[in-house]
């Protein structure tokens, strides 16, 4: 991607969001930081200084229309990073409403709005929109159903988004990593019962540097799927 570029970025706060969105600030782009509230995004503005915050509550994806309209949007973005997401895995048996909810608002139907809000933008910028989703957006596994679901859900929504924007010049592209070192790791372990060691499993950097070179890739080619698999 030459030049300066606006990238809009979910999930910047740890992990893999983190990655990409320091490798961003650093090389001198402008990176646009969602945040859930406003204490939020100050810590996002005082982390990167110079990066500018969007503030809305992906769980709540009803009212994302409402926030952004009051807030002041780039005027092109080059890239939207899809990166922000929740897990909470259990048995479909046990799984109430509230977590299938809980997960599909966040994992898939607010990137699904998001995109829908920032697509004047996108398509101004002949931009490019990268879903991080997650190998179980491939596979599902017993005690990760609604997870799987709200994943499987965001790659249909990629295929569907990259059909419909194709000519208008907007790239999608999908990122499924494997298990990666980062605090909702830490979470899955706890919910399994297992004893986590971030070392077992694949850096934040290395994702992000599998995610800029499909970001960066020049315009005569696109990288629809990439998976990123522990290497260890």
């Amino acid at each position: 991607m030459a030049g300066m570029a606006t990238h809009v970025i979910t999930g910047a706060g740890s992990g893999i969001g983190a990655a990409v969105a320091r490798r961003l600030h650093a090389r001198g782009d402008e990176v646009v930081l969602h945040a859930r509230d406003a204490a939020r995004a100050k810590e996002l503005a005082a982390a990167f200084p110079g990066a500018r915050t969007l503030v809305g509550d992906l769980a709540d994806p009803d009212r994302l229309s409402w926030a952004l309209s009051h807030q002041t949007l780039p005027d092109r973005v080059d890239s939207l990073l899809h990166i922000a997401g929740v897990v909470d895995l259990g048995p479909v048996g046990e799984l109430t409403p509230k977590t299938w909810r809980h997960q599909l608002d966040v994992n898939l139907i607010a990137p699904a709005e998001l995109t829908r809000l920032l697509l004047p933008q996108l398509r101004a910028a002949r931009g490019h929109v990268v879903f991080v989703n997650s190998g179980a957006g491939l596979n599902a596994n017993a005690d990760w159903a609604a997870y799987a679901a709200s994943k499987h859900g965001l790659k249909a929504l990629a295929d569907s988004l990259r059909q419909e924007e194709h000519a208008a010049g907007v790239r999608v592209t999908s990122v499924y990593p494997g298990r990666t070192a980062s605090p909702m790791q830490a979470k899955v372990h706890q919910q399994e019962g297992k004893e986590y060691d971030p070392d077992r499993w694949i850096d934040p950097e290395s994702v992000a540097t599998a995610l800029l070179m499909a970001l960066d890739l020049p315009r005569d080619a696109e990288v629809n799927d990439l998976t990123v698999r522990p290497g260890r």
